[in-house]
């Protein structure tokens, strides 16, 4: 993309944030307890020293709840971009990889033992890094002339051992009280954030994205291949180290906390290169404000359409799906 393009690539930028601000307010002003406008503005101003009723509605439930799914959003978008680029694969996702259903896996077990949110965070994480590894070291393994196909079922393979490996976790559970939490769990939700839940997620999403910002030109330069980016001076074994390391930290860690929540790494950065173009360093910072914004304009739609709440992973595979088949039909139309 052209330098002219910039200012676009702005005004892109601009309106994917204004789209996020609007979808924050609003999920502030809906649920049981509406709110308006102005009574959340007011609320957000004197944070801390609630005064009215709808402070205590905000600042205890509907926040911590948008507060989380911004940061899972956000980090779902970002590592599903730096896969995409790592690897050069369009069809790669934390999904996709299995190291979602890795970092599932660890997480159902952290369940299963009774561990701390901190505990089930870092099994998620260990179990979630190990998977991603196995997956990249089976696909660098078994070279073929379609190295996208190999990496795919690989993934496919690693992530159904994490699957199994969860049903048998499912099976050892307690049926009265484990079981039914690790069977909503993995449906995906926010339903149980707490303050505390979001004053561990947030910084730890954030520590996982620090060094893919700071990298994003040499991982966008590891997107022309390993040969070429070691001729232009990127050390190729540590960048992929630390965006693997990062990706994974932050999947697993909003896996930790919301549960399996499918597409959002696989749709959000293609819909981010179509409106900013290849170039990683435009397509992270619009995958994250695009993952974020549509994360909490979900979690909206799931505690407020019905009676119940809709589980998040159902919501994000009804309107992923179409959507993606739409991508892959109008690249075949440019393609052609």
């Amino acid at each position: 993309m052209a330098r002219t393009d910039t200012p676009r690539v702005a005004l892109v930028l601009g309106t994917l944030l204004l789209i996020l601000l609007g979808a924050v307010l609003l999920a502030a002003m809906l649920g049981p307890y509406p709110a308006r406008p102005g009574e959340v503005v007011s609320a957000i101003l004197r944070w801390g020293q609630p005064v009215a009723p709808v402070d205590t509605v905000l600042f205890q439930i509907r926040l911590p709840r948008i507060a989380a799914a911004l940061a899972v959003g956000a980090a779902l978008a970002g590592a599903g971009a730096s896969y995409q680029t790592l690897f050069r694969n369009p069809l790669v996702s934390p999904d996709i990889l299995g190291v979602s259903a890795g970092a599932g896996f660890g997480a159902v077990l952290g369940i299963l033992l009774s561990l701390p949110v901190i505990g089930i965070q870092l099994l998620g994480f260990s179990t979630g890094l190990a998977t991603v590894l196995l997956v990249y070291g089976l696909a660098r393994a078994l070279r073929s002339q379609n190295e996208i196909l190999v990496l795919v079922l690989a993934g496919i393979v690693v992530g159904a051992l994490a699957g199994a490996g969860i049903s048998l976790v499912k099976v050892l559970a307690d049926p009265y009280n484990q079981l039914p939490a690790i069977t909503f769990w993995l449906l995906g939700s926010l339903s149980g954030i707490k303050v505390g839940d979001v004053q561990i997620v947030v910084p730890l999403v954030i520590v996982g994205l620090v060094p893919l910002v700071a990298l994003r030109w040499r991982i966008g330069v590891m997107s022309l291949g390993d040969d070429e980016a070691r001729a232009l001076g990127v050390n190729v074994r540590l960048v992929r180290g630390v965006v693997i390391g990062a990706a994974t930290l932050i999947t697993a860690t909003a896996v930790s906390v919301s549960g399996v929540i499918g597409w959002i790494g696989l749709v959000i950065p293609h819909m981010a290169r179509l409106l900013v173009g290849p170039r990683y360093d435009r397509v992270l910072p619009a995958s994250l404000l695009a993952g974020a914004a549509f994360l909490v304009l979900i979690d909206t739609v799931a505690r407020t359409a019905a009676r119940i709440e809709i589980p998040l992973g159902l919501l994000t595979a009804l309107l992923g799906a179409p959507v993606f088949v739409w991508l892959l039909a109008r690249g075949r139309r440019m393609w052609s």
